[in-house]
């Protein structure tokens, strides 16, 4: 079995934590946002991502400094960023808001009718993500909207490989199933306005 490269991010936090802190906020805020947005809604994701950045500095401060060379920081982050949404609204049932999330991710497009388009599909697909059940639903974001490698994911979720990639093979197509529903349905108006 190879070893896998160190990430050259964590030998700058383990040689100067302060100084390389802020390069690990920027690289990987999107990401915590991202998690904490579809678990507690974009109202209290700020609230978590910024826990998830103070824990992660006071525990990045007291590990020893070669086993911050050797960390996988993304699904660590996205581990501790689930814990901590999850308790956040333990016993409270609430809905999010997925189409916030993916603005992030927008490109700058000249175009205002391409960005309007654009805006339309990623809140649809956002909308058809949200109704998928919570197994499929995170496990598809954290592949194709987080961008997440499958070990990264079953890492995060902790779950064997093979059920990470399962949730999100059914997720994709419970997703495809939506979208071709929501097609129908869209076809069957404009021929029923036509009448």
């Amino acid at each position: 079995m190879a070893i896998a490269a160190t990430d050259p991010l964590c030998m700058r936090l383990a040689d100067g934590l302060d100084e390389a802190f802020g390069e690990l906020v920027v690289d990987h805020q999107g990401l915590v946002f991202g998690v904490a947005a579809r678990v507690v809604g974009d109202f209290a994701a700020e609230d978590v991502a910024q826990e998830v950045f103070v824990r992660a500095y006071r525990a990045l401060k007291n590990y020893p400094k070669e086993r911050v060379r050797e960390m996988r920081l993304r699904p660590w982050l996205g581990r501790m960023t689930l814990n901590l949404a999850r308790n956040s609204i333990r016993g409270r049932r609430m809905e999010v808001d997925l189409a916030d999330v993916s603005e992030s991710k927008q490109s700058t497009d000249p175009s205002p009718v391409l960005l309007i388009q654009r805006s339309e599909d990623q809140k649809m697909w956002a909308r058809l993500l949200s109704g998928l059940p919570a197994r499929y639903r995170l496990a598809v974001a954290l592949r194709h909207v987080d961008e997440l490698s499958y070990a990264e994911i079953a890492e995060t979720l902790e779950k064997p490989l093979g059920s990470v990639k399962s949730d999100v093979h059914r997720g994709i197509a419970l997703l495809r199933a939506a979208y071709d529903a929501e097609q129908r349905g869209q076809e069957r108006r404009i021929v029923q306005e036509a009448s």
